[in-house]
Order: structure tokens, then sequence, then C-alpha cells
């Protein structure tokens, strides 16, 4: 249930993420190597970067290989915060680029791996970008984040609600305010590695050794300051 990835550190292009390592979001598309629900993900994908303090967005509906725009794009937007997502649709769900990742709101970029009852999470917010499941479990978080909490409170306050309104969601968060990252594990994989600045994603992009899988049921906070990872109790 798609694949996601961020960098938060020195400016570099979105290739990073994409097409540079031999396992990038580009290969895990169609060749996921630790993906544990479906085999492919080639409904959409979404690159996200932000130009100062602005957060910009490309998303489509069809595979990321068959974008003929999307290398000379990747390779020109440059960036201290970027994220990226290719996406395997939860069956029902609708393929249109509002119900691609990454959702924004103000200075916010989310992405969600994973998947979850809509009626868990539409009581979390008044209205959603997309009707999508995805979309409803952003909205519950900018909801919280224009109240002015804090990633450290709202992140493990949604996806607790979720999972107290569906027991089997995944719930698989990214998140991004330009400055900072979070990232939420629960019910999939998710991995870190630490250089001049911090990487995340669903599964390693390469295979450098330093990759760190982060315990199932975390929140991981990224800042220039360092990177902690704590239990969603």
């Amino acid at each position: 249930m798609c694949r996601h990835a961020a960098w938060l550190g020195p400016a570099r292009a979105l290739t990073t993420l994409i097409s540079d390592p031999e396992h990038g979001l580009l290969r895990q598309s169609y060749a996921p190597r630790l993906q544990k629900y479906g085999t492919v993900n080639a409904d959409g994908f979404g690159l996200g970067w932000y130009d100062g303090s602005r957060p910009v967005r490309y998303r489509r509906t069809v595979p990321i290989w068959t974008d003929a725009n999307m290398p000379g794009l990747a390779a020109a937007a440059r960036s201290t915060c970027l994220i990226a997502a290719v996406r395997s649709a939860t069956v029902g769900m609708p393929i249109e680029e509002t119900a691609t990742a990454p959702f924004a709101d103000g200075p916010w970029l989310l992405s969600h791996n994973g998947r979850v009852r809509r009626e868990a999470v539409r009581p979390l917010a008044a209205d959603a970008e997309s009707g999508c499941d995805s979309a409803w479990l952003a909205a519950a978080a900018f909801t919280r984040l224009r109240d002015g909490l804090s990633l450290a409170d709202v992140l493990p306050a949604v996806v607790r609600t979720a999972a107290e309104g569906d027991p089997e969601a995944r719930l698989n968060l990214l998140v991004t305010g330009g400055s900072h990252l979070a990232a939420v594990a629960w019910g999939d994989t998710l991995f870190t590695h630490l250089e001049e600045g911090v990487l995340v994603a669903s599964e390693p992009l390469d295979d450098r050794p330093g990759w760190r899988a982060v315990p199932d049921r975390s929140l991981l906070l990224a800042s220039p300051d360092g990177v902690s990872v704590t239990p969603i109790d």
C-alpha cells in the first residue's frame, strides 16, 4: 500500500529519492522489496518540495515511470526538504490527483502509507481534499496542526483515534513543515538513514550500511538538531 520517502538536510534534487538510488521510488513503484500489501504502486505519484517556505506539489494519477515530465522536473526541483510517494490505491478508493499524496495545508505536506476505514477518520475533520481514506486522515492531522498543536502531539493522537475505530488500520505517516520531519510507523515498514541530513523511507533506497528500521507503533521526529524515536503508547 504505497511507498514514500523524505529528506531533510542540505539542498538536493528530488532525483535523490526517486531515480538516483538503485532502489529509489521509481523502482519501488514496480518492484518494492519489503512491501507487505500489494505488489506494484502504479495508481499515481506525488512530489513535494519547498520554494523558500512555500510548499510546491506535482501529482499525477499515472504510474511514475510513464510520466515524461517527471525526470526533468525531479532533477530541477532542489530543496532542503523533499517528500515523494508512489501510490497503490486501496480497493474502492478513487484514483484522482486529489487522492494522491502529498496532501497539503498551509506549510504542511503529508503522505499516508496504508489504509483505514473512512468511518474511523471522517468524524475527525470537517472536510477533506478527496473522499479517499488517506485524505481524511490528512485532514484530521491538518485540523489539529492549524490549532497550533505540535506534530509530537498531533500524530500520536490521530493514529490512536483512527486505530480505535479501525483496529486493522495501517497508519504509516510522513509529515513535514519544511524545517522538520515527522513520521509514524504503524502497521508497515519504515526506515531512516542519517548522513549529512536525514532520510526517511518506507524501505531502504539503496544497500548502503546505516539504514535502521523504525519500530512499529513509533513516532520519529527529525530536525536540524537531531532525530528521536519514541513509542506511541
